[in-house]
């Protein structure tokens, strides 16, 4: 892997049986994630988004090729080297939120921190100085049953970036929201990007997102159809 890059895939393929049909989700993606990328993953549904995703956050294997993530080549690693590296070099920002209903909004966006073993003075100084980085001051001791949908997305991307990970995955993060909220949503992580340097890979749908989005890869039948630096977006 080269100085600034955080994720290389060669060569990747990943096949699959859906029944009695194979199903060729990926067919030989080359692809190099730098440091710093604010870049969104698209494509029309089967077009191999979602697995590109699963395979870069060490939740799947490819059929054919490397992953590399952070430096580690995923195919060195064990299970329980995989929940490691998941748990301090990647964050996850999921359609769903995927928070713990019995926990508050600091204790969810505390909870890596906590897996970790960070020292609870620590903890609490990083995660309040997130939650009021992400707009939710005042709302620590909330349940996920008693904020809206866009609050709990900015739960969960406080969340996800606590532990000052590699990279952060974001699974169609806007797709449960109103187009305000997904607005508002893009605002935050944008200015995460560009503050706090983290790295943003998104899977999505959203016209918005790819509005957003300094790079865009489309794939196709599961190929890279394009890779598209703008350097227009701010």
């Amino acid at each position: 892997m080269s100085n600034d890059s955080v994720i290389q895939i060669n060569g990747v393929t990943k096949d699959y049986r859906q029944g009695t049909i194979d199903v060729h989700a990926l067919r030989g993606v080359d692809l190099t994630i730098r440091s710093g990328d604010f870049l969104a993953i698209c494509g029309p549904s089967g077009s191999g988004k979602t697995t590109l995703l699963n395979l870069v956050g060490a939740l799947d294997t490819p059929t054919e090729g490397t992953v590399q993530v952070d430096g580690q080549d995923l195919a060195t690693l064990g299970r329980r080297g995989r929940s490691h590296l998941r748990r301090d070099r990647i964050g996850f920002v999921f359609q769903a939120y995927n928070l713990m209903p019995v926990l508050t909004a600091y204790e969810n966006a505390e909870s890596v921190l906590a897996l970790q073993g960070v020292p609870e003075p620590q903890r609490r100084e990083t995660v309040m100085k997130l939650l009021a980085e992400v707009g939710l001051e005042g709302m620590e001791h909330r349940r996920p049953d008693e904020l809206s949908g866009g609050q709990q997305q900015r739960v969960a991307i406080a969340r996800a970036i606590a532990s000052s990970p590699a990279v952060v995955l974001a699974d169609e993060p806007t797709a449960n929201v109103d187009s305000e909220t997904a607005e508002n949503l893009l605002d935050i992580m944008e200015k995460l990007n560009r503050d706090r340097g983290v790295t943003f890979v998104f899977s999505t749908h959203d016209p918005r997102v790819m509005e957003r989005a300094r790079r865009l890869v489309r794939l196709v039948d599961g190929k890279v159809a394009s890779d598209e630096t703008r350097e227009d977006v701010q």
